[in-house]
């Protein structure tokens, strides 16, 4: 994994926040990404960070129709008036979703979730019963279309325990296509689904098959800790790594650079 960081300086810093180490990860397998579609939150700090490391030429995409953001400031929602300032183009909804999205113009779609299962279904809505749920979250929004029609999607997940990677969803809002294949051979899939997640103990890549596999342990982490903390027995690919943790030139820019008002850095 340390080639991913070829153009950052590596000399690791002496502390990070786990906020820190997932973005930095996060920015690195941006490296060579054209048009990514983020959500709000750690995407959206990942791709501030590409675009002043790895990725300089990537273009951010939001729901609410900005293309080629460059905000002053870091977003707090999709409709953060700083979107529209230095923005390549503003589209319609109906533009960015039938066109832009369906027409299969995202490389990466890149999403956050409460909960996702060994396939990369991801769910948004309850955690509990749908009927008296003990958490309603925000709900899909546009991330089952950015699912079923990037060509491939990032998850990173601020939590990683048996609550959040679990066997089975407790509500399904966005389903992989690996999910909707199973339930229906014959339903068209555009993008290969969730192909890298990154959590707080490591990455995890997809097969073949679409089932995520540990690549990789965050330092000071064991095999046997991820195997505690999901919910699914997990394959673990042969070439596992240890990845580097953030460095002192991503933490600066970080820092100082992209969240001095710590909008997502905690």
């Amino acid at each position: 994994m340390t080639s991913i960081a070829e153009a950052i300086d590596t000399v690791p810093a002496p502390h990070y926040t786990v906020s820190e180490l997932l973005a930095a990860v996060s920015c690195r397998y941006l490296r060579g990404k054209r048009r990514v579609f983020a959500g709000i939150g750690l995407p959206t700090l990942a791709v501030a960070l590409a675009q002043k490391s790895t990725s300089p030429d990537i273009e951010q995409i939001y729901e609410s129709g900005v293309c080629g953001a460059h905000p002053p400031k870091l977003p707090e929602t999709i409709a953060d008036a700083s979107l529209a300032t230095g923005a390549e183009a503003i589209l319609t909804m109906p533009v960015l979703f039938g066109y832009v999205l369906q027409g299969g113009w995202i490389d990466v779609g890149f999403l956050g979730a409460a909960q996702i299962d060994k396939f990369g279904s991801l769910n948004t809505s309850v955690i509990g019963p749908w009927d008296s749920p003990t958490v309603r979250l925000p709900g899909s929004g546009g991330a089952a279309e950015v699912m079923a029609n990037s060509q491939e999607v990032f998850v990173v997940m601020r939590r990683h325990n048996r609550t959040s990677f679990v066997r089975e969803l407790d509500f399904c809002t966005s389903p992989s296509p690996a999910t909707a294949r199973r339930i229906d051979p014959k339903v068209p899939t555009r993008g290969a689904g969730v192909t890298t997640v990154i959590s707080e103990l490591g990455v995890f890549k997809s097969d073949a098959a679409g089932e995520l596999c540990l690549a990789s342990i965050h330092e000071g982490v064991t095999v046997e800790q991820v195997r505690e903390q999901t919910g699914w027995p997990i394959k673990v690919l042969d070439d596992l790594t240890v990845t580097p943790p953030p460095t002192g030139e991503e933490l600066r820019l970080l820092r100082d650079d992209i969240d001095p008002g710590r909008v997502y850095l905690r």
